[in-house]
């Protein structure tokens, strides 16, 4: 079953990549080595917003989990193809001019090949055609992280498994951050306070002829019917994080007012327009790249499917608010919606209710 399962991922796919006699040498060589912790999203890895000295190579080791996910509250599951376990995987976070050296494992247990695919990075499919690895495999990369911005990183390993895949739930996004900060559009340092990642999800579940959502024991047997879902491009659930109420809750994100936070938001493959309810884009980079001046005082912004943006709000007032998805049909009814519970004082200047009576006469 594995190898068959192998051969059809490599299919449509063309590895390339290969050394050449006209390869130029890495200036990774002698640099300093640090390692970086993967946690799961909204959160980030521990980062400095400023390099603190010259370019380092920063290690991650990235393990792909076959798993399967409750996506909402009705206990429908998916047969979830992710890394490190989660959904979106784990945010990369670097300073330009850094070299990622990046170790792709997959585990014997796995069922299907892996590779992935860093827009972030230059030749080689991104990586794809370099870290393609069978079940028991691992491979290892390093590349040199030019472009500053926020990129979507994703598995293709070729053909209609490269879509099967992501929507699976396989991507992420990598944060390669200017090496003195993020600054407005007349060079003045922007900082944050928090940061959360965010990964908008499509998900496309079969349903029985009882109109239930099918369950399926492994993301081979969910393929064929998965895939008929996919080619009418209407998800059947689009989410945060994984998971319909997954950034609701008990989960919600936190703040204070007065701090700044940066919302990292990404989607490996439709269109999305994130908005925060009651609060505003002081500064946006929608296209992810900070080497451009980042737009101001937007109410919803757009992040092209493939791609991923970021957000500065330093928030003004407590309360709950609501990041969502501003395709409200997305947002409501399937599920792209997460919450922000912010604390401290109430400001009547920036809004207060005058009256509320009733019935009206």
């Amino acid at each position: 079953m594995k190898q068959a399962i192998h051969a059809a991922l490599v299919i449509g796919m063309v590895i390339s990549g290969a050394p050449s006699l006209a390869d130029v040498a890495s200036k990774a060589v002698g640099l300093k080595r640090v390692k970086q912790v993967m946690v799961a999203p909204p959160r980030v890895p521990e980062h400095s917003q400023i390099a603190k000295s010259g370019p380092v190579i920063v290690e991650v080791r990235m393990v792909t989990h076959e798993r399967e996910l409750v996506i909402d509250p009705l206990g429908t599951s998916i047969q979830a193809l992710t890394f490190e376990g989660s959904v979106p995987g784990p945010l990369i976070i670097v300073h330009q001019n850094d070299y990622v050296e990046l170790t792709l494992v997959n585990p014997t247990e796995s069922i299907m090949s892996h590779n992935i695919d860093l827009h972030a990075v230059t030749g080689a499919l991104g990586g794809a055609g370099l870290t393609l690895v069978n079940p028991g495999e691992q491979a290892t990369i390093r590349f040199k992280a030019t472009k500053v911005g926020v990129f979507v990183y994703h598995c293709a390993p070729g053909g209609p498994m490269i879509p099967y895949h992501v929507v699976q739930g396989m991507n992420g996004a990598i944060m390669v951050l200017p090496r003195d900060g993020l600054k407005d559009g007349n060079g003045k340092p922007l900082n944050y306070d928090r940061a959360y990642y965010i990964g908008e999800q499509d998900f496309y579940i079969p349903k029985g002829p009882d109109g239930k959502y099918k369950k399926f024991d492994s993301p081979a047997a969910a393929l064929p019917e998965t895939l008929g879902v996919m080619k009418t491009n209407e998800p059947s659930h689009v989410v945060f994080n994984g998971a319909v109420g997954a950034l609701t809750g008990e989960n919600s994100l936190t703040a204070k007012v007065g701090e700044s936070v940066l919302f990292i938001h990404s989607q490996a493959n439709r269109d999305t327009r994130p908005h925060l309810i009651g609060g505003h884009g002081d500064y946006v980079w929608p296209s992810g790249s900070f080497n451009d001046a980042p737009q101001t005082n937007l109410e919803t912004w757009f992040i092209a499917g493939g791609s991923a943006g970021a957000a500065l709000y330093t928030f003004q007032q407590p309360g709950l608010y609501v990041y969502l998805n501003h395709n409200l049909i997305d947002a409501v009814l399937k599920g792209a919606a997460a919450h922000v519970k912010v604390e401290g004082e109430w400001n009547n200047d920036l809004l207060e209710q005058i009256e509320k009576a009733g019935p009206i006469k």
